[in-house]
């Protein structure tokens, strides 16, 4: 007989204690920013397609209070709008973030007394950021080892249809180097493959793979504390890129944030220090003896399905929790998503960190049709002939930025936040061949389409108002003489008043701006190439600058759906070329799915999609939900 279900929170107003999940779900409840739903909803699938529905409408967060088959209540979406990201950091706006940051690294060098003086107040904030010890806490106040340990029971989500069973998807994965002792807190995604037994997906660039290794070479398992909830900071913090630095780490990094130490205590059977404010706690270990897993698919933050691969296991030893505990979730997919706004805060914290090594750096965005790494936006102060280059090389070398794939720079007064107006300024400024780069490096593993695992093509686009060493040296020479040079000639976008009709051309759209969107139909080896060639020989090519070829799912009315499809399936050195035309030349951009015969060996991926059932359930018990109306007919 399955146990009563528990009775969800009703978050009563917490003491002076730290910031926990739900304290923030009192708050945004306050706020008219959570919704509470009671209808009896499935963890399998239905979840998912409510919850896509209203994060693409900057719709509530919701905490399902009856979720079929567990005994707890699941809350998502808690960060699903820039404005709730920033008062889960606890600032009143993402860019807040970037003057607190820049505020703390400007230290006053210099000036005596005074200038000491000056410091106190930052020092002050220094001494917030390592966690402060506690000997009890709410994470631990029921406790099921043994026997009782099953993940069942907990409302771990079955996210997309083609899933390879239920992921966690918000966990925040606390592992210690075996040398070192240095500590680090990842979110990696955990496939649920018995009732003790998770998979524990970490990558070849991450922290916790380093760990394992070490632990390998040692002879040991490797202890692992999973926390799911928490100080919302620290959620936070769990996704971001640190830099290496001695002594930050997640947890001194949720401290400065938040302006206090966050609690932690011991482990019920790991040596692990853990959130003592988290909702759950999963305890266990890896062992790098043992033969690692096959994990996936799953619906990624790509919007694509990483396909089955090899990763190790997780063995969970025990599961504490509070009494009345709230299980957080997230889902990844099609952007824009809820780790859109995590990825703007990074944005904005990392900002004066990059402004440091590169100061010419006015701004940085990467928008969600790029999902993080496959587009990045800088503007700059430009003073000299290739600062573009040198800027976008510079960025390949920071950190986590080594795994961008398209560097566009633009001038200092274009808001790089502007979708719109940014490849406006590449349309009219960057000269396809001359002002475009290929080179080669790092690339995501989730890559799907770079042309070796972790490794494949970079694109850099130079948007800037060019100087004359950049339009040729006839130009350069002509100036260095004292002689009038003539203007680099203005490109004139033009639509054509009918469109040609090429072999499996399923949709096409050319804009006002200079760009020729294709859904194709491709059935045979080069087919995009071909059509490229063809379309340059063609009159409707004389006011394009860009030629995006996109798969047939794709929607070329809109702009987004375009560009994610363009950015997720090329390989920049690959599949991106100038072609010339009788009026100048054009960007192709081959999006189209790759081929065996074309030399690509590895399978290519779907993209998600919800089953049209789930769908149809959703849509007629919508108003069961007791959630906001949806915006037309449908939410897509």
């Amino acid at each position: 007989m399955a146990p009563p279900r528990l009775p969800s929170p009703r978050f009563l107003r917490p003491g002076p204690r730290s910031p926990d999940l739900q304290s923030f779900m009192q708050l945004l409840e306050e706020r008219g920013e959570l919704v509470r739903v009671s209808f009896p909803v499935d963890r399998d699938l239905e979840i998912t397609e409510i919850a896509d529905r209203l994060v693409k409408q900057g719709g509530p967060a919701v905490l399902f209070e009856n979720v079929k088959g567990s005994d707890f209540p699941l809350v998502i979406g808690l960060m699903g709008t820039r404005e709730r990201t920033a008062l889960a950091l606890g600032v009143q706006d993402l860019d807040d973030l970037a003057a607190k940051v820049r505020h703390l690294i400007d230290l006053k060098g210099s000036g005596g007394l005074g200038g000491l003086l000056g410091n106190v107040g930052k020092l002050r904030d220094v001494l917030h950021l390592p966690p402060r010890r506690v000997r009890s806490g709410p994470a631990q106040e029921v406790i099921w080892t043994g026997d009782e340990v099953d993940l069942g029971r907990l409302p771990i989500l079955n996210c997309w249809p083609l899933d390879g069973g239920p992921f966690v998807t918000l966990p925040l994965v606390i592992t210690r180097d075996p040398e070192t002792g240095e500590r680090n807190m990842g979110m990696y995604r955990m496939q649920v493959m018995g009732r003790n037994v998770t998979g524990m997906h970490w990558q070849r660039h991450k922290t916790g793979t380093k760990h394992l290794e070490k632990a390998r070479r040692l002879g040991q398992r490797l202890e692992v504390a999973v926390a799911l909830g928490g100080d919302p900071a620290l959620i936070y913090a769990a996704t971001a890129p640190l830099p290496p630095i001695p002594g930050l780490d997640e947890f001194a990094l949720a401290g400065y944030l938040r302006g206090q130490r966050s609690p932690v205590m011991k482990g019920v059977t790991v040596d692990l220090d853990v959130p003592a404010n988290a909702e759950f706690i999963l305890e266990g270990y890896v062992d790098p003896q043992e033969d690692w897993a096959v994990e996936g698919p799953f619906g990624d933050h790509t919007g694509f399905y990483t396909l089955p691969d090899l990763y190790p296991r997780f063995h969970v030893t025990a599961i504490t929790m509070r009494r009345q505990p709230v299980y957080p979730a997230t889902i990844v997919g099609r952007p824009p998503m809820e780790d859109a706004y995590l990825i703007e805060a990074s944005e904005r914290l990392f900002l004066p960190a990059a402004q440091m090594i590169l100061p010419e750096i006015v701004d940085y965005h990467m928008p969600p049709a790029g999902v993080a790494h496959n587009l990045v936006v800088v503007s700059i102060k430009k003073s000299y002939p290739g600062h573009a280059y040198k800027v976008a090389n510079g960025l390949f070398g920071l950190g986590q930025m080594m795994f961008a794939k398209v560097i566009v720079v633009v001038d200092e007064d274009v808001r790089v936040n502007d979708f719109a107006a940014v490849w406006r300024e590449v349309a009219a400024r960057a000269v396809p061949g001359r002002d475009t780069l290929t080179t080669r490096g790092p690339i995501d593993v989730l890559d799907h389409s770079s042309r070796g695992w972790g490794y494949g093509g970079k694109l850099i686009i130079d948007a800037t108002t060019k100087l004359p060493e950049e339009v040729g040296s006839a130009a350069s020479s002509r100036e260095a003489q004292g002689q009038e040079v003539a203007p680099e000639p203005v490109f004139t976008p033009r639509v054509a008043p009918d469109l040609p009709d090429f072999e499996g051309v399923l949709a096409q759209r050319q804009t006002p701006d200079g760009f020729w969107y294709v859904a194709l139909h491709k059935t045979h080896p080069v087919q995009a190439q071909a059509l490229a060639e063809s379309f340059a020989a063609h009159p409707a090519a004389a006011g394009i600058r860009h030629l995006l070829i996109a798969d047939e799912q794709t929607d070329v009315q809109s702009e987004q759906d375009v560009w994610w499809t363009i950015l997720n399936n090329i390989d920049p050195e690959r599949d991106v070329h100038s072609l010339s035309t009788p009026g100048g030349g054009f960007l192709a951009w081959d999006g189209a799915r790759k081929l065996p015969e074309e030399g690509f060996v590895r399978e290519w991926p779907p993209k998600i999609e919800m089953t049209p059932e789930v769908q149809r359930r959703v849509d007629a018990r919508w108003h069961l939900y007791g959630l906001p109306e949806q915006e037309g007919e449908k939410s897509r």
